[in-house]
């Protein structure tokens, strides 16, 4: 008798999985196929859906990143030339200590982040991941089919010091005549 009623657990529970998965693979491409989930970039993602893709985003990069290894220590000529290369591609998404995104980067989803308020969580292997290949579907670029490494680490080298500067600080990391010249 008891080997019946596990028999009928199992197959009861069998039976319950497969009617879930089912379920939610018809909802999955009722929504797919009809259009019904809203992708404009003025729409939030609800907050279930944010916090995985959130979730994703971060547990992806600290696992692909493993594999990087980054400087000892970063020289102040690559901090400078990190700069040069923030202010002319990355600011304008990023904005900078004292200075705004630009006004259309405001239009994008997922929000780039200020970085000086988010890179203590993130580690120079990291940085440097997430600015050598870029994020999936986020607006953030690749830069590694055209910047070489020596650039990336640049770029890396400044982003990390980015939350302990002041404005007046970041204002004269590079001269205006620099700034726009590359």
């Amino acid at each position: 008798m008891k080997h019946n009623n596990t028999r009928q657990l199992v197959f009861g529970a069998v039976m319950g999985i497969t009617i879930v998965v089912l379920l939610a693979l018809t909802v999955g491409l009722f929504t797919v196929y009809t259009g019904s989930y809203n992708v404009a970039a003025t729409w939030d993602h609800p907050p279930l859906v944010r916090w995985g893709l959130d979730t994703a985003m971060e547990n992806s990069v600290a696992a692909q990143a493993l594999e990087v290894e980054p400087p000892a220590e970063f020289s102040q000529a690559a901090i400078t030339a990190g700069a040069t290369r923030y202010k002319a591609m990355c600011q304008h998404c990023h904005g900078g200590p004292g200075v705004a995104k630009a006004d259309w980067a405001m239009g994008m989803l997922p929000q780039p982040p200020h970085l000086p308020d988010v890179i203590p969580r993130w580690q120079p292997r990291e940085v440097f991941w997430l600015v050598k290949h870029g994020l999936r579907l986020s607006g953030m670029p690749a830069l590694g089919p055209t910047h070489d490494d020596a650039a990336i680490w640049d770029i890396t080298a400044f982003v990390m010091e980015l939350p302990g500067m002041t404005a007046q600080d970041y204002a004269s990391t590079v001269p205006y005549e620099t700034e726009h010249s590359h």
